[in-house]
């Protein structure tokens, strides 16, 4: 865009100076006096052109400079997302191995509430065994 912007300024400020010698010349004017002012005219139109070149250089230098700065922007922005990536694949594989430890721990627990239950029923069996041959030997 800087260098279109160039080039649109520079077709500009020649077809200016294109014309304005046309115009000098349909005039018909060829005194010394005229070609000095002419001379001028065009010395000074010449530092303008050159000035807004200089400023159009300026600017796309500018343009160059922040272009670098948000490549390495953005350089850094995919190093990181890829650095976030990597660890959120890791603690996937950390979450999953934990769900799967909290599912063995559940069938487990639930296997000893079983087997406690299943004690605590043996034990009261047995006690009630001997208490009913201790005080009822009859029956």
């Amino acid at each position: 865009s800087n260098q279109a912007a160039w080039r649109k300024a520079n077709l500009a400020c020649k077809i200016a100076i294109d014309n304005s010698e046309k115009d000098q010349l349909l005039q018909g004017r060829d005194s010394l006096r005229q070609r000095k002012t002419t001379k001028e005219s065009l010395a000074e139109s010449a530092s303008n052109i050159t000035e807004s070149l200089m400023s159009i250089s300026r600017m796309m230098s500018q343009q160059v400079q922040q272009s670098e700065e948000t490549v390495q922007t953005l350089a850094n922005s995919s190093r990181t997302i890829l650095e976030a990536n990597e660890e959120f694949k890791s603690m996937s594989g950390t979450i999953q191995l934990g769900r799967k430890l909290i599912t063995k721990y559940n069938r487990r627990e639930l296997t000893d509430k079983l087997l406690i239950f299943l004690a605590l029923a043996l034990f009261l069996a047995t006690v009630l065994y001997i208490l009913k041959k201790r005080l009822f030997p009859f029956l």
